[in-house]
């Protein structure tokens, strides 16, 4: 098994980068050496598992099976090794996560943290990404959670927690907005915007809302990173907008005001953790699905400061 995993692994590299060269300088082998593989597993399997063209390598749906297959094979053999660490006594394993970048600002750092108290050999590889972004990497075995804003619904994933979270109005502390408890979104659309791009949720959701007022929204920047925003809106009149969690620490790094968009435009969504349908994560995963579990609950019950 563990020696037909180490073949399968370079099939899977060339279906990620669709070229052979690529997969070949990722797993430090000859160019050749990937091609009798592939041609070696083909041969087993009886049928093409990749299409030859002009733009690379692409798979057939033979492939596009197998490489499911193997995929799901490599997410239940680090399931089964975890279990036997975990039975042996050791905590060890690596997990890894997608979330919100407002989750990575603060929150997931904080859990991290507090994960590896008593799980001291556990390493992390963290990825910022949208909610397409996330459930792209979950349903292809990049990560084992998600835990991402608004996500659509999806018959792949299936949410292991939820939380309502609000999204925010963030701007310099001095601003004239900022004299005000909680606004409404009309009133920060009379400044101009700096915003996350449309592949975000928080984004699509403030879309949504702009489009029933009569005020078109005066969009002066756009970026894929809210620290960029964040450092703009300090120096301008503008205003960005933020999810709820983690934006107390970002803006106080930042010298910035927060103030809650009132409940009548209906700016909240819920935060969702996420894994795939039908994946059963190795022990450290599901036991970190538990902290951040708990730290989402804790927050249940924590006002928004002004």
């Amino acid at each position: 098994m563990l020696r037909h995993m180490r073949v399968w692994r370079y099939l899977d590299e060339v279906a990620r980068s669709g070229s052979v060269r690529q997969a070949a300088e990722r797993l430090n082998v000859t160019p050749s050496a990937v091609l009798r593989r592939i041609q070696d597993v083909e041969e087993d399997v009886g049928e093409a598992l990749f299409e030859r063209t002009s733009s690379g390598m692409m798979l057939t749906v033979a492939g596009e099976l197998f490489i499911d297959w193997i995929r799901r094979q490599a997410a239940d053999l680090d399931m089964v090794k975890s279990q036997i660490e975990e039975v042996a006594g050791v905590r060890r394993g690596s997990i890894r996560l997608a979330c919100s970048q407002a989750a990575a600002a603060s929150f997931i750092p904080h859990a991290v943290a507090l994960f590896q108290k008593t799980h001291a050999d556990v390493v992390f590889s963290i990825s910022t990404a949208s909610h397409e972004q996330a459930i792209r990497m979950l349903v292809q075995y990049e990560v084992d959670l998600a835990l991402i804003f608004g996500p659509p619904l999806r018959s792949e994933v299936r949410a292991y927690m939820s939380i309502g979270q609000r999204v925010v109005a963030v701007m310099r502390q001095d601003h004239p907005l900022a004299e005000q408890p909680a606004l409404r979104l009309r009133h920060c659309m009379e400044y101009p915007l700096a915003l996350l791009d449309r592949g975000f949720s928080g984004r699509r959701l403030l879309d949504s809302i702009m489009a029933g007022i009569s005020t078109p929204p005066n969009i002066v920047l756009e970026a894929n990173s809210f620290e960029p925003l964040a450092a703009y809106v300090r120096h301008s009149d503008a205003v960005t907008f933020q999810v709820q969690i983690g934006i107390d620490d970002i803006a106080a790094g930042h010298g910035l005001a927060v103030r809650a968009l009132l409940d009548e435009d209906k700016a909240f969504a819920p935060l969702v953790l996420l894994h795939l349908k039908g994946r059963s994560l190795p022990v450290a995963a599901r036991r970190f699905a538990d902290t951040i579990s708990r730290g989402l609950d804790e927050l249940r019950m924590e006002p928004l400061d002004g």
